[in-house]
């Protein structure tokens, strides 16, 4: 049996540790690997700069997947809204998810590891999300360009609810 836990600071017991001396050890083809690892359980709570992010980070994926979808089946983004709010909680969310990316990356270069797990495992899963919704932009913008020509800008044109 193999047990994996979570990589911080394991303290693994390897067979040749647990025999002892009135045992005789096992022949070769006796022998089972069994490596068993126990890691310390972390009581740390969040900082507010993690709970900000996965509340962002919920938000902004599923505005990212509209606009997305919204860019593909008509040609422009998100509509500006009542004013101009759903447009701008469409360019905050890319800016999101970038963020959140760049915050991954910088992280992986410092510690060799993502973003901490957070409570419940929900930066874990926003940084995941952001990943996606970053392939999914690179994407869409790439089929965007190729079927138009270019990509909308930021801002309302005469094409797109000018």
């Amino acid at each position: 049996m193999l047990i994996f836990l979570a990589p911080s600071s394991p303290k693994c017991l390897l067979p040749s540790q647990k025999h002892h001396p009135n045992n005789p050890k096992p022949t070769n083809s006796q022998t089972k690997l069994k490596i068993q690892c126990m890691t310390k359980q972390t009581t740390e709570s969040s900082t507010p700069i993690e709970k900000l992010a996965i509340a962002s980070g919920l938000i902004s994926t599923p505005v990212i997947g509209w606009s997305l979808y919204t860019l593909k089946t008509t040609g422009c983004g998100l509509p500006p809204g009542p004013g101009g709010s759903i447009g701008a909680l469409e360019g905050v969310s890319y800016l999101v998810v970038f963020g959140i990316v760049g915050w991954s990356l910088y992280t992986k270069s410092k510690t060799g590891s993502g973003l901490p797990n957070g409570p419940f495992g929900l930066l874990g899963a926003v940084e995941g999300l952001s990943y996606l919704s970053l392939l999914a932009i690179l994407v869409v913008f790439g089929l965007q360009f190729l079927d138009q020509g270019s990509i909308p800008g930021p801002l309302p044109t005469d094409e797109c609810f000018g």
